[in-house]
């Protein structure tokens, strides 16, 4: 055994004139080939990254949000176009003035006040019998289905607490049953402000949801 041979070798790794032995341990192709794996994968993730705040600094989410916008929003509607609802002067609409409580002379003085006010009085009595003394609140409003549509709304201005009831009728006039409760008309400034609040066009829409 040569003087250069390293302990424990044997005559292996004998060094021969200029020829040495290899000492290196092979390489492990497989720690090398994860660590190359991970390597694309992060750079992946920090690429993908990039992408993303450049798109919301940039004004791409901005469009998200407006994409978001418009389909979430309700389209506005003819309600919302700033056009006065129309609806029938006093003159235009002819009231039936009944008395269903026990005080005499109600159905009277309210017709007389509401003849003031500017409504077309028809008739003035005491109430049917279905409703006489069965009426527990201010009062009813009665009359044909399309009453509903503008006469209820302008005669209830002038008395807060009624209710509606529609009928069969065919004529446009409307019925006011005076009940039990009812004291006394609205004051003509509180109704006249009532009035004008459902004469006022809807608010168009903001645009924000």
């Amino acid at each position: 055994m040569s003087m250069l041979t390293p302990p424990g070798m044997g005559g292996k790794y004998r060094i021969k004139g200029d020829a040495y032995p290899r000492m290196r341990r092979p390489r492990k192709r497989g720690r090398l080939v994860l660590a190359l794996f991970g390597a694309v994968v992060a750079l992946g993730l920090i690429g993908w990254g990039t992408v993303q705040l450049i798109d919301v600094f940039g004004g791409g989410g901005g469009k998200a949000k407006a994409a978001a916008h418009g389909k979430n929003c309700p389209a506005p509607t003819a309600s919302g176009s700033g056009a006065p609802q129309a609806l029938p002067k006093p003159a235009q609409i002819t009231v039936n003035v009944y008395n269903a409580t026990p005080r005499g002379g109600l159905a009277k003085s309210v017709a007389d006040e509401l003849k003031k006010r500017g409504f077309a009085i028809g008739k003035v009595g005491n109430a049917p019998t279905e409703y006489d003394k069965k009426v527990a609140n201010n009062g009813v409003l009665l009359g044909a289905p399309t009453a509903t549509r503008g006469p209820f709304s302008v005669l209830g201005t002038q008395l807060a607490g009624t209710t509606q009831k529609t009928d069969t009728r065919e004529t446009q006039d409307v019925d006011l049953i005076l009940g039990n409760t009812f004291a006394n008309l609205n004051t003509p400034k509180d109704a006249d402000t009532a009035l004008a609040a459902l004469a006022k066009p809807a608010p168009a829409p903001s645009g924000k949801c």
